[in-house]
């Protein structure tokens, strides 16, 4: 009776052992990945005259550019790397091809003509929600 009860607490252990350390390890080492896509922006839209941009490209006011606030521009791993953006209700694309020195980490500068789809260039500033859509994206026409 001893031994059939040893065996019953030992087997019981040796279940809840092995449930507590699978799981629990499997969770703790998990790696969460955001996908810039998933990921929304809130900051000020200016606008510049595009010219040669920090990612080599040579752009006109009429391309749909944007430059990024030097923070989140970095090495220029966002090159090329199209972005909704929406402000006033409307939604358009533009393509980072620059840094911004003056803008903050969620602010932006566009060409005029992209500017334009929100607002007047007397404006000047708009308040902008945007994010970077997954590279190979293309908007579109």
């Amino acid at each position: 009776m001893f031994s059939t009860q040893l065996f019953s607490v030992l087997a019981a252990v040796a279940v809840l052992a092995g449930s507590a350390v699978a799981s629990p390890l499997e969770t703790r080492n998990a790696t969460v990945r955001v996908r810039a896509a998933d990921v929304t922006h809130t900051g000020r839209g200016t606008f510049f005259t595009p010219g040669l941009g920090a990612c080599g490209q040579t752009s006109t006011s009429s391309d749909p550019v944007v430059a990024i606030g030097a923070g989140r521009f970095g090495s220029g791993g966002n090159c090329f790397q199209w972005m909704k953006i929406t402000a006033n209700g409307v939604t358009a694309f533009g393509q980072t091809l620059d840094e911004c020195e003056s803008c903050g980490d969620s602010d932006i500068d566009m060409s005029p003509s992209l500017f334009q789809n929100f607002a007047p260039l007397s404006q000047g500033v708009v308040e902008v929600t945007w994010n970077f859509e997954p590279f190979g994206f293309q908007p579109p026409k």
